[in-house]
């Protein structure tokens, strides 16, 4: 509660202040650097070729306002309040998974500056541990789509890159968050430019103890009066437990342009990770009676050389990953001393290497062709598995195995109206190959007046197991086969724009995938559970996206952005028993149905940002059960909302954003059993020193 208050109180000091600030500035003439959120200009008409390289793509690029909402977002936070895509965690700092399409998350593929970012154990990416602020380029491609970028995307991929800052001399960036629950973030970043060199060096820095209060609907505590009967019950409200985070992050980029068409670049990415596991509202131990928390030591590292010519560029890339990752849980079995229960300990080596040639001709025709290659080395370690006599052993992994992807794509634009396009991939998993992935795109401009676009496209695909799915113990099925799918869409996008007044744009897309070969893992009667073959998924259903900009008069400025999604994704597998229930039924954890929206109210440098967002109810077992409280995940609604000002001063521009989380003080749960924040408050600054020229 001091944070809070302190938070308002500086909020409304800062706001006053930069209000006295701004009316200075009007009443002086001779203030130029006034920092300001929109500038009208007059309408410049460009006419020319749509983008031959975007033919039949159906894809949701994010630009950076969006990236750089909030120093206090992670990845997770920005598709979720974004895109269609669902996010499944369960607080801050925790894992976030993605489902696309109503898909599984190893089915999202996330690429980093070209190199893949899904873990070659677990097949799937946290974004959770991806700050916002790293990235300068993001970009969803739906389904069929993410054949132009990798394989075994059955639900789409995810498409992360840095780029130049393009600063001429010196630049500084310093922001500080404040939150509730004694959280805070820190955001430093360098630059350095001229017309041949560009660096810099970003650095970000969370922890908070993130101990949020929470009612807990699974405990009910009872009145008594003085003879020991029962007068009345009641939910308690509680603290999250051992869910302390800190989050230190390190980028280092350095890039090198000759001004002949060539760059060269570095991009350096190192994280230490310490985040304790939050444990469910039906755990009754304390937080002195146990340590249960997750370790990771991450490098990532890209060379790239990019070389540009009039009608074709190479670009040609090598990266290298490491990761440390660590679970420990230890408690204390009563006697004073804690006991170790868990070490669990993985090391991943990752060697990347890319090339990817393009060329165009005559303006209709481009042709592209690539290789990739990922090498893996895994090492995974559980150091405290008991044996029958009662002794301690190590118990795990030690594998590798060798990705290869080729891919070739002709793309054809006979008349300003219609584009054609033709991919063909090829994927090596080990020793296994998978056969030629084909997909095929098409677009047609209905009508050129409100830039009326029909798209379609169809793709086969596939996906190898993980390595946890072959080789852990105990439970890895080395006879696992392949996933694969065929994908189709469909869909219709348009975009209008009035002289310097307004501008809307939408897209409706059908999709329909059929899965075959879904791994599951199952209990077994040997006491642990073991990956199969079992399932047959159909998800289908429509996306929509809309955007719209609207200047009003006194220089007032209204954005509006959306989405939804209906994704029913059933099982039409086999019965793995006669008692399965099963088939027929939603995927477990994946809405049908989600929605986000955002809008924006500006006037001068005062922005007012409101962000709502949707999810109706999850199963949490697969015959859907809903006769118990545990069956089901209830719908909610989720509202933020912000105010920030901007101020410019002789030597140094300044931002101040106030937020409030859960507006609505909304109780919800993401996760069975592990109770989200309620309302909470943060301040955000933002400090950029000038530096003389």
């Amino acid at each position: 509660m001091k944070i809070q208050t302190y938070t308002l109180c500086l909020l409304l000091t800062c706001s006053f202040t930069l209000s006295l600030r701004a009316q200075e500035d009007a009443t002086n003439p001779r203030r130029t650097d006034r920092v300001a959120y929109s500038l009208n200009i007059e309408e410049v008409h460009i006419y020319g070729r749509r983008p031959i390289q975007d033919i039949g793509v159906q894809q949701t690029k994010l630009d950076t306002t969006v990236l750089r909402e909030n120093i206090t977002l992670s990845m997770a936070d920005v598709l979720t309040q974004n895109t269609t895509i669902f996010i499944k965690q369960y607080g801050r700092a925790t894992l976030s998974t993605a489902s696309f399409r109503g898909t599984s998350p190893s089915h999202t593929q996330v690429t980093w500056n070209g190199m893949k970012l899904n873990s070659p154990m677990l097949g799937m990416v946290d974004f959770s541990l991806i700050p916002s602020y790293f990235i300068d380029n993001a970009a969803l491609l739906h389904g069929t789509s993410s054949i132009l970028t990798t394989g075994g995307g059955l639900g789409g991929a995810v498409t992360l890159s840095t780029q130049p800052a393009r600063q001429e001399g010196w630049g500084v960036q310093y922001i500080q968050g404040i939150s509730s629950f004694r959280t805070f973030d820190e955001f430093l970043r360098f630059t350095y430019g001229n017309r041949h060199w560009q660096a810099s060096t970003r650095i970000v820095y969370s922890s908070s103890e993130n101990r949020y209060t929470y009612r807990n609907y699974n405990k009910k505590e009872n009145i008594y009066d003085d003879e020991m009967n029962i007068i009345d019950t009641y939910y308690p409200t509680e603290r999250n437990k051992s869910g302390d985070f800190h989050d230190p992050h390190l980028l280092q980029e350095i890039y090198y342009t000759t001004g002949k068409g060539d760059r060269l670049g570095l991009s350096a990415w190192y994280m230490q990770s310490r985040r304790g596991v939050p444990m469910l509202n039906v755990d009754y131990k304390d937080n002195a009676e146990y340590t249960n928390e997750q370790k990771e030591n991450t490098f990532r590292g890209v060379l790239n050389w990019d070389r540009v010519r009039t009608d074709w560029k190479l670009a040609v890339k090598a990266g290298y990953t490491y990761t440390d990752l660590g679970y420990e849980y230890s408690r204390d079995l009563g006697s004073g001393s804690r006991v170790q229960m868990i070490d669990s300990h993985s090391y991943v080596h990752t060697l990347y290497g890319s090339a990817q040639s393009e060329h165009s001709l005559a303006d209709q025709w481009m042709f592209t062709a690539g290789i990739t290659a990922h090498q893996h080395v895994v090492n995974s370690r559980d150091m405290n598995v008991i044996t029958q006599e009662g002794n301690t052993a190590v118990v795990g992994y030690d594998q590798a195995r060798t990705e290869l992807s080729f891919h070739a794509s002709v793309k054809w634009q006979p008349t300003d109206r219609l584009g054609l396009s033709a991919v063909i991939r090829e994927d090596r998993y080990g020793e296994q190959w998978t056969p030629v992935i084909p997909a095929f795109f098409t677009d047609y401009v209905i009508s050129k007046r409100g830039h009326v676009m029909a798209k379609a496209s169809v793709s086969r695909n596939f996906r190898f197991p993980t390595l946890n799915d072959l080789y852990f113990l105990p439970g890895g099925n080395p006879d696992l086969k392949k996933e694969k799918g065929f994908t189709y869409d469909a869909g219709v996008a348009f975009s209008l724009a009035g002289e310097n007044r307004y501008s809307v744009k939408g897209e409706v897309t059908w999709f329909d995938s059929h899965i075959d070969d879904w791994i599951v893992w199952l209990p077994t009667f040997k006491g642990f559970w073991t990956p199969m073959n079992v399932k047959r998924v159909h998800a289908y259903g429509i996306e929509v996206k809309a955007a719209s900009n609207l200047n009003l008069p006194r220089e007032w400025q209204l954005a509006m952005d959306g989405n939804f999604s209906w994704t029913p994704s059933i099982n039409h597998g086999d019965p793995v028993n006669w008692a399965d229930e099963s088939i027929g039924k939603q995927l477990v954890y994946i809405p049908e149905f989600s929605s986000a929206f955002t809008g924006k109210l500006s006037y001068k440098s005062w922005r007012f940002t409101y962000k709502w967002s949707y999810y109706s109810e999850r199963y949490t077992t697969s015959s859907n059960e809903t006769a118990t409280r545990i069956g089901r995940i209830k719908p909610y609604f989720m509202s933020d909302v912000s105010l920030e000002t901007l101020c410019s001063f002789q030597r140094m521009d300044l931002s101040v954003k106030g937020v409030v989380n859960n507006l609505f003080n909304e109780e919800y749960e993401s996760v069975l059993s592990r109770p989200m924040p309620r309302m909470s408050y943060g301040i955000i600054l933002d400090f950029r020193p000038k530096f003389r020229k």
